[in-house]
């Protein structure tokens, strides 16, 4: 097996992990135990914990934004109705302890802490691009998309980040209902 090949198996390993377990508290170690591999494995292919935890992160983002990429290429609906589908996908339970480790890190990271500043590297971009794309193929003016798509961005990582502190599960869903109204509302609008 390559360098490259068995670096994925590992962190499809860890990525698995840690979506049904988090991964904040543990030690390499004993993440290495729980994945069957050694702590040496681990920051052979990762470098440091923060690195891996990073791997990670991305990981779960690249998966997200697939996702909602396939979702967008099967909508039948609008924009509005593909970020709900998005929006209830995030929302889930099941997702806590994924979202809780990208807010842990990308604090960390806007702090400068090693290992973890490589986050901060198209963190905005790689949503807003294609979401702009997106947003101007249904209409939005093409020197709003961008701008659009950072501000849904913005509200939904806001509003996750409201949903970990609260467990407001209904007045974070309202609020989420309350936006997409106000942008299918001004969508209308910048469309005539």
């Amino acid at each position: 097996m390559t360098s490259s090949r068995a670096r994925q198996v590992l962190l499809d390993a860890v990525v698995g992990y840690a979506s049904r377990h988090g991964v904040g508290d543990l030690s390499l170690r004993e993440l290495a135990r729980a994945v069957g591999t050694s702590h040496r494995m681990l920051l052979y292919h990762f470098g440091s914990k923060e690195e891996l935890l990073v791997a990670i992160v991305e990981a779960n983002e690249d998966a997200q934004r697939t996702s909602l990429a396939d979702a967008v290429a099967r909508a039948d609906g609008t924009p509005l109705d593909v970020l709900r589908q998005a929006w209830e996908q995030l929302a889930s339970p099941a997702m806590a302890p994924s979202e809780r480790l990208f807010f842990e890190l990308y604090g960390q990271a806007l702090q400068g802490r090693p290992g973890t500043t490589a986050l901060l590297d198209g963190i905005v971009t790689s949503w807003t691009e294609p979401a702009a794309e997106v947003l101007a193929a249904h209409g939005v003016a093409p020197a709003d998309a961008a701008a659009e798509a950072r501000l849904h961005l913005a509200v939904v990582r806001g509003l996750l980040l409201d949903l970990l502190a609260t467990g407001d599960r209904a007045g974070v869903g309202r609020a989420m209902e309350l936006f997409l109204a106000r942008s299918a509302t001004a969508g209308d609008r910048s469309a005539h």
